[in-house]
């Protein structure tokens, strides 16, 4: 492989694609990635409110551990209210460090996600062999816990090694959401032939990006979500398309947050009757159920 050509999938112009439906005869999918992630104590990665001091650092530490113990609750009772379903991002970990927590949103009859063991880490700097280990040491962990395997799988830190695809697709996994390049589905090659599916995942609609990086209010961050909605379902009656929305309960779980987002995801589903409100696995089956119908269309 070329270094500087990543080869899982070819150049594809959108205008050029074949145009399709979701279920429903509806033009836009658009499904809410609730990432639910736990961190190391003193040691680790982990998002900042504030520049983080010497270890224990704990503001930082407790402004995340909030998000599992108060925001995701009430995120939580805000997809009730609105009947919004969510693909759940879950570190294997929680399990453990937060008893009741993904069984929550299992009861809801979301789909939970693999999201590595904790975001204390990157898998994408391991060697082959380590990252392997992860890979199926969380994926038995959530199998063991939800009784089936995942079907998805998102790194934590968006964090991907050369290997990373290929690594999935041998380790059962049939999509993923760490590439960010399209608003469709792709497929992408993996070794010795096979393939796994891309479905995307925002880094704009992401309030990790938006909030933390870009310093944007929780209004100015529900402001986008609105207005990418609105020109989404416009744009979509020329092709299908797809629109996620990523959420991190200890930043926009927080109160002052929660009251705008609340209100974006309620724009959304008063078009409910002209989207698909959906999961990303939900998306990815369909792409496979279509090529299986047609191996050449998609």
């Amino acid at each position: 492989m070329d270094d500087a050509r990543h080869g899982r999938y070819a150049y594809s112009a959108l205008p050029d694609r074949p145009v399709y439906d979701w279920p429903g005869g509806r033009r836009l999918a658009v499904y809410v990635g609730l990432n639910l992630e736990t961190f190391d104590f003193g040691t680790g990665l982990g998002a900042e409110l504030a520049p983080g001091g010497p270890q224990p650092d704990v503001l930082n530490y407790g402004w995340r551990d909030w998000g599992n113990r108060v925001g995701a609750w009430r995120l939580r009772d805000t997809l009730n209210a609105l009947g919004l379903p969510a693909s759940v991002l879950v570190n294997s970990r929680l399990y453990r460090d937060c008893p009741g927590l993904i069984e929550a949103f299992r009861a809801r009859g979301d789909e939970i996600v693999g999201h590595g063991r904790t975001n204390a880490e990157r898998q994408g700097t391991l060697p082959e062999a380590e990252e392997r280990a992860l890979i199926a040491e969380a994926t038995a962990i959530l199998t063991r816990e939800e009784g089936r395997a995942p079907a998805g799988w998102l790194g934590p830190w968006i964090s991907q090694s050369r290997v990373t695809p290929d690594l999935l697709a041998e380790a059962g996994y049939r999509y993923l959401l760490d590439w960010c390049h399209d608003d469709q589905p792709t497929w992408m090659a993996t070794r010795g032939g096979g393939k796994i599916l891309a479905v995307p995942y925002p880094q704009e609609l992401n309030d990790i990006p938006a909030i933390v990086a870009r310093k944007e209010t929780g209004r100015q961050f529900a402001d986008a979500i609105v207005d990418a909605f609105d020109e989404m379902l416009e744009q979509s009656v020329a092709a299908p398309l797809v629109m996620g929305i990523a959420l991190h309960p200890y930043i926009v779980g927080q109160p002052h947050r929660l009251r705008p987002l609340r209100a974006a995801l309620a724009h959304i589903a008063a078009h409910r009757n002209r989207i698909w409100l959906t999961t990303a696995g939900a998306i990815a089956e369909q792409i496979y159920a279509e090529a299986s119908r047609d191996p050449k269309g998609l």
